[in-house]
């Protein structure tokens, strides 16, 4: 069964409200983003966003997963209602040769504040 690496920054991480979703998955370890990227907070959750100037390196947590936990996550994050989309994450070593995927934020980011390198914002 081919298994899917999913890159995770916000709610779905350890210690986070949404994290059961993932108790089926495997954590393959923390990770990095390559300096093309924004976060954003919701509120209840971050957005990410990819950006062609100031971009920041974001960290979050890698998850292996069966191809049928995708859909689950896509419903999870309002893919099909345009919330956010799933994508090619461009991580930093050692991951940056491996296909690995996560979700960008799809709406305004207009009056949200930025998180730096991570969500919560510390």
């Amino acid at each position: 069964m081919d298994q899917k690496l999913v890159f995770v920054y916000g709610s779905l991480k350890r210690g986070y409200r949404l994290h059961d979703f993932l108790s089926t998955s495997r954590f393959v370890g923390t990770a990095a983003t390559e300096k093309r990227y924004r976060l954003y907070d919701c509120g209840e959750y971050p957005g990410l966003v990819e950006v062609s100037m100031d971009g920041v390196s974001v960290t979050g947590e890698i998850y292996e997963m069966v191809p049928e936990m995708l859909e689950v996550l896509d419903d999870l994050e309002g893919v099909e209602s345009g919330l956010y989309r799933r994508v090619h994450i461009h991580l930093q070593a050692p991951f940056d040769q491996r296909r690995v995927e996560g979700y960008l934020y799809e709406q305004s980011i207009e009056g949200l504040a930025d998180c730096g390198d991570q969500w919560p914002s510390v």
